[in-house]
């Protein structure tokens, strides 16, 4: 389990009703399969060595010792085999029957953990043949002995984080399902053996079923499904299975398509988001553990990495997100904006991302408060740096908005401040270029209480984690409408108002997407951007990829390597990508002194760094352990 990953499989195979020789052949294969493919665990459908709809021929003792002579044989064929399999078969016991998933592993059975929500409506009437699970209890099982019961834990001694627990079919679909009690007594990955027979749309709601229960018991969740084989003579079965991990759908089988479906799980993950999570409850124990040792695999990650996690993959998803998001913004803007009283706003335009973010948003609010859009000061500051493109562009969308546009030129108020502190103007560092950001700040702030107006704040997160912010600069407004929103999802923002746009202000926005990311504080080269900001902290989207990783899952350096060079493969090489890794965290650590004082502002999604609550970290914390990590890579 290198990384916290374990790989996983769902299969459903062909069976016949009654024939357990013939079923049992096919799932020995498929352990086989799964065993070569690197998988640690698989979990086969209700009742699968049997068939589930054999009826009332699970009242004959030949087909109750038919089950358990092919369950010895998938002992005996997969005994050199390091992987669990999880397969369902009818078990009789102190003179009860029960439907039951055995636990098998290395030649033994760990244990049979019975059904415990039992069916007794008309399409499933398993009351006729079989008792409800019982606690656990020791067991003969032909000639060996055996544990029995539904309060059964399988714990992995050498990966302490690989605990897991089964229910049946109907356990999931009932108010108080048996695996929020395995989770809450430690269990992170949950096996369902079902046999659910398909409908209209059955498979979406199954599909929902699966991702809540994996969310609301923070856990991974394997669901395998009886498909075909089994008798169509009211019901048709379609091999619908699902592996889901704390909401997230990682793996599906189309219905109908039977076949064995493989996840990578990320329990250090699982186990992280239940630390951070104080109302996940976790109780005493009372429950019965089974030990076993399984060996950490060296796994080539089929599991897939969007290189942008902030921005959904899906089309239609990015769409709704995005409106979702800038009714979040321009809703946080509207409050404090009723809250204050106050009817003006003002924001400095550069003509770059951010900024035209930062716009878009406080008209959207201005429009909801019906105010109009003329009390929106929007400030241009051309310096030293600015260039013709992104001074036009800033114009532009001003104009199209309706807002009020204010140029006011800071170079000659620069130039005496520079003098006035002995600074020779032609030098061109760090107080050279703070001295404009500064300025800025100083015009907007003067300019609001002028016009007793509110300056809107334009900095985004991905700046506020790298600190490529002046201190007391940029860095202050009074409500910053853009501090939890990244870089490479502010693009996505701008671009769905471009797309929305028509006319001028669309080709304004569309040059806006088009135009290099830069403060503009250092002089152009031949009338274009000279200080790219990209060339110096790093690509956006790999910090932002290191970002979320390492806030929102508290992944280590060295797994955030991993999982970089398989979401960014033919993008960045490896070099390239550890480079940016230290960059980032020694800039994240050497700049949390800026993100304790911010600004007020929105939280928009589960990543934010604001020290109200969703980061607090000394200002002064060592990054040496981490930059250590990403040295011995």
């Amino acid at each position: 389990m290198k990384d916290g990953f374990i790989r996983v499989a769902a299969s459903t195979v062909e069976v016949r009703a009654a024939d357990c020789e013939n079923n049992a052949e096919n799932i020995i294969n498929e352990i086989k399969k799964a065993h070569e493919a690197g998988a640690s665990l698989i979990v086969f459908p209700e009742l699968s060595v049997s068939g589930y709809t054999c009826g009332d021929l699970f009242l004959q003792e030949t087909l109750i010792k038919a089950s358990a002579h092919a369950l010895f044989k998938i002992l005996e064929e997969t005994k050199n085999l390091d992987i669990i399999s999880i397969v369902g078969a009818p078990v009789r016991a102190n003179h009860k029957l029960y439907n039951c998933a055995a636990v098998l592993y290395k030649g033994g059975i760990l244990g049979f953990v019975p059904k415990l929500n039992i069916p007794n409506y008309t399409e499933f009437y398993e009351l006729r043949h079989f008792s409800k699970g019982t606690k656990c209890q020791v067991i003969d099982y032909y000639g060996k002995e055996a544990l029995l019961g539904y309060d059964i834990i399988f714990a992995c001694e050498n990966m302490p984080n690989f605990k897991f627990g089964v229910e049946i079919c109907e356990d999931s679909w009932v108010s108080a399902p048996p695996s929020c009690d395995l989770a809450k007594r430690g269990a992170t990955v949950i096996a369902n053996l079902s046999a659910s027979d398909e409908l209209i749309g059955k498979a979406r709601y199954r599909r929902d079923l699966a991702k809540i229960h994996s969310s609301k018991t923070v856990s991974a969740f394997i669901y395998s499904s009886a498909g075909s084989g089994e008798s169509t003579t009211d019901l048709v079965f379609s091999g619908h299975n699902l592996i889901c991990e704390n909401g997230l759908l990682l793996a599906e089988s189309k219905p109908f398509e039977e076949t064995t479906i493989y996840a990578d799980i990320d329990l250090d993950k699982i186990s992280f988001e239940r630390a951070r999570l104080n109302t996940f409850d976790i109780e005493e124990n009372d429950y019965n553990e089974v030990y076993f040792t399984l060996p950490v695999k060296e796994l080539n990650l089929i599991r897939k990495f969007s290189p942008l996690p902030f921005v959904p993959q899906n089309r239609e998803n990015l769409t709704e997100r995005c409106e979702e998001i800038l009714s979040i913004q321009s809703t946080g803007l509207v409050t404090r904006l009723k809250h204050t009283n106050i009817k003006k706003a003002v924001l400095g335009i550069s003509g770059g991302l951010d900024s035209t973010l930062a716009l878009a948003v406080t008209v959207r609010a201005f429009d909801k408060l019906g105010l109009p859009r003329k009390n929106i000061i929007a400030v241009t500051m051309p310096a030293f740096g600015t260039t013709q493109r992104t001074k036009s562009n800033a114009k532009e969308i001003i104009g199209s908005y309706g807002c009020t546009y204010l140029e006011i030129d800071i170079s000659e108020t620069v130039k005496k401040h520079l003098k006035d502190i002995n600074h020779d103007e032609n030098t061109h560092d760090i107080t050279y270029e703070n001295a404009q950001a500064r300025e800025r700040t100083q015009v907007l702030m003067d300019i609001a209480n002028k016009y007793n107006a509110l300056v809107i704040g334009t900095g985004d997160l991905s700046e506020l984690a790298l600190g490529w912010a002046t201190y007391n600069g940029d860095h202050m407004s009074m409500y910053g409408v853009n501090c939890s929103i990244p870089k490479t999802l502010v693009r996505h923002l701008v671009s769905y108002e471009a797309q929305r746009a028509q006319g001028n202000l669309k080709k304004a926005l569309l040059d806006i997407l088009d135009t290099p990311v830069s403060p503009e504080l250092l002089p152009p080269k031949d009338g274009e951007i000279s200080q790219k900001t990209e060339e110096v902290v790093g690509p956006y989207e790999l910090h932002d990829f290191f970002l979320y990783y390492f806030i929102r899952f508290g992944y280590p350096p060295k797994k955030i390597y991993r999982i970089a060079k398989t979401a960014f493969s033919g993008a960045y090489d490896d070099e390239t990508i550890k480079k940016w890794l230290k960059v980032f965290f020694t800039r994240f650590f050497q700049n949390q002194f800026k993100r304790s004082c911010l600004p007020d502002g929105p939280k928009v999604g589960t990543v934010s760094l604001s020290p109200r609550g969703d980061f607090r970290m000394p200002s002064d914390a060592s990054c040496c352990a981490f930059l250590k990590e990403i040295e011995e890579l």
